[in-house]
């Protein structure tokens, strides 16, 4: 039944993206048999970031390789607002665009501790799939919250988590320092930043 269809909404900076986001969402999509596509938000560049580059680059980063895989799409909902979005408000305008699937959206442990300080957190948990960093265990960090206790059977663990510790920030530093970021970044997003010249 199409109801039994998933929309995964994959949020971020993407400053730039990296191997380990299109690996993540390509085993989400290979976990979850009902995970119809990933979409993938940029944040607006007036969100508050050091160093974030300008809305349209990191959205063509992101289309250049959504643009190679079927499972994948890259969403402007947030590029085009002239305020940053709360995460709930672009999971309703994502309903309403597929009304007849249900919503998932991805975080990493690292900012469910911070859950209940999000905007209308309570309606926030209805499917969350949480990518566990670093040491995190999702378990232990549910168990020591009440809200996110409330609302354990919300919270999915990403299968056979592949860890990665890899950020864009080291990725951006190594760019500055001239060194060779191949390899960090799918070939498509590595040639775009040597074509423009970004993050200099």
């Amino acid at each position: 039944m199409e109801n039994d269809k998933i929309i995964v909404v994959f949020g971020g900076s993407f400053n730039p993206p990296l191997n380990s986001h299109f690996s993540l969402a390509e085993q989400i999509v290979s976990e979850y048999e009902n995970v119809e596509k990933i979409i993938f938000v940029p944040v607006n560049q007036k969100y508050q970031k050091k160093g974030l580059l300008e809305n349209k680059y990191r959205y063509e980063m992101l289309k250049c390789v959504c643009d190679k895989n079927d499972k994948f799409e890259v969403s402007d909902i947030e590029l085009r607002n002239e305020r940053q979005l709360y995460t709930i408000e672009t999971l309703e305008e994502i309903q309403k665009m597929y009304p007849n699937k249900t919503i998932w959206f991805t975080t990493g442990s690292d900012n469910l501790r911070e859950l209940n300080t999000w905007e209308k957190a309570d309606e926030l948990v209805k499917k969350v799939l949480v990518l566990e960093r670093d040491e995190d265990c999702l378990e232990d960090i549910i168990n020591n919250d009440s809200f996110l206790k409330e609302n354990e059977k919300s919270f999915i663990k990403v299968k056979n988590n592949v860890r990665s510790g890899l950020s864009s920030s080291f990725v951006r530093e190594k760019i500055k320092e001239g060194k060779s970021i191949r390899y960090f970044t799918p070939d498509e997003v590595y040639s775009y930043i040597k074509v423009n010249n970004l993050f200099k």
